[in-house]
C-alpha cells in the first residue's frame, strides 16, 4: 500500500491543541471533554481494539483514543485506529490513520459524524461508526456525506491479513474466533508449532496402524521410541516400514 501524508496546510497529525492525557478534545474550535466511559461503551471499546490488533498486516499499528489534528480547528481523538507504523518521511511524526473507528451506543450520532467528516477531509481513507446497541456497522461516504444506509457485515481492507467480520466486533462470542483464524494467517509460530505436533502424532498413529495392518508385531519399547522422535525420523520410520516390512527397532 502506498503511504501517504496530508499535510492540511502544513499542519501536522500529531501538531497538539489540546494536551495529551487530558481527556480534552477540539471540535470545531470547541472544547469537548471525553469523561470515562461505563460498560456498555467500554467493553465494546476494548474489544474492537483486540479484534482490530490481530488483523493488521506487518507494518500497521493500531491505537486507541489516540489524537489527530485534522485542521487548524479540530484536534481530537477516534475511539480506534490503524495506521502505518513507519514514520512519515517528510515531517518525522506519525502518518494519518488509514482506518478510523468510533463506537456509540444510545447517544445520537452527531459528534461521530462531525468527527468522521473532518477525517474524512484530512484523508483518512475508511471510517466506520459501531452501533452497539443496534447491533450494525456503518462506514462513512464521501459520496453522500454520511453514513451508510446498508451495514457493513465484513470489512475487506487492504490493512488486513483477512476480511474482519463484523460479528466479531459485535458479539464476544466471535471475537476469539476472529483473532485465531488472522494469528492462523498471519502464520504465528503458535500455530506452526501446532501443525508440527499434529503431523508428528499422525506418523506415530500411522506407523502403528502400519504395522497392525502387515501383522508385524512392535518390538518391545517402540511405542516409547517413536513418541521421542521428531516428524523427519518419523518419516523415515514409515517409508523404511513400507519398503522392508520391518517394525521399527530400538
Amino acid at each position: 500500500m502506498t503511504s501517504r501524508s496530508f499535510p492540511a496546510r502544513g499542519i501536522r497529525v500529531d501538531d497538539r491543541i489540546v494536551a495529551p492525557e487530558s481527556r480534552a478534545e477540539i471540535v470545531e474550535g470547541r472544547l469537548v471533554l471525553s469523561p470515562p466511559s461505563d460498560e456498555k461503551h467500554a467493553v465494546p471499546h476494548a474489544d474492537l481494539a483486540y479484534v482490530l490488533r490481530a488483523h493488521v498486516k506487518g507494518g500497521f499499528s493500531v491505537a486507541v483514543d489516540m489524537l489527530t489534528r485534522t485542521s487548524k480547528d479540530n484536534d481530537f481523538a477516534p475511539d480506534a485506529s490503524v495506521f502505518e507504523s513507519e514514520r512519515d518521511t517528510v515531517t518525522g511524526g506519525r502518518r494519518l490513520e488509514q482506518l478510523a473507528f468510533e463506537v456509540v451506543n444510545e447517544q445520537a450520532l452527531a459528534v461521530q459524524t462531525t468527527k468522521a467528516r473532518e477525517l474524512a477531509k484530512r484523508g483518512v481513507r475508511r471510517i466506520f461508526c459501531l452501533g452497539t446497541k443496534q447491533q450494525k456497522l456503518l462506514e462513512w461516504s464521501r459520496e453522500t456525506d454520511g453514513w451508510s444506509a446498508t451495514p457493513l457485515e465484513v470489512i475487506d481492507d487492504p490493512c488486513f491479513v483477512r476480511p474482519l467480520p463484523t460479528s466479531a466486533l459485535l458479539r464476544a462470542a466471535f471475537a476469539d474466533d476472529a483473532v485465531l483464524l488472522a494469528l492462523r494467517a498471519k502464520g504465528h509460530p503458535a500455530f506452526e508449532a501446532v501443525r508440527e505436533e499434529g503431523r508428528e502424532e499422525a506418523l506415530r498413529i500411522g506407523i502403528v496402524d502400519l504395522c497392525d495392518a502387515m501383522g508385524l508385531p512392535l518390538p518391545e519399547g517402540a511405542v516409547e521410541q517413536l513418541a521421542l522422535m521428531r516428524s523427519v525420523d518419523l518419516d523415515s520410520v514409515r517409508l523404511a516400514l513400507k519398503r522392508d516390512r520391518r517394525c521399527p527397532q530400538r
